[in-house]
């Protein structure tokens, strides 16, 4: 069970990073984005939050090993 804890909060960060991360981009691009692109400082906090949860997530899976 430990695991597939570990390995959720992998791909919830994976799916988080990847969602601001479009968003930005889209923001950038000039093509709208999907949250109406309120706040390019909202898309780096969710972003580097995103790697930390990853990071956390892999630390913890290694350990389990």
């Amino acid at each position: 069970m430990p695991r597939m804890l570990c390995l959720s909060g992998l791909v919830v960060a994976g799916l988080v990073f990847l969602l601001f991360l479009v968003n930005m981009i889209m923001g950038f691009a000039g093509l709208g984005s999907l949250f109406n692109y309120q706040s390019l400082l909202m898309d780096i906090t969710f972003i580097l939050c995103s790697a930390g949860l990853g990071y956390l997530s892999w630390s913890a899976f290694r350990e389990l090993r």
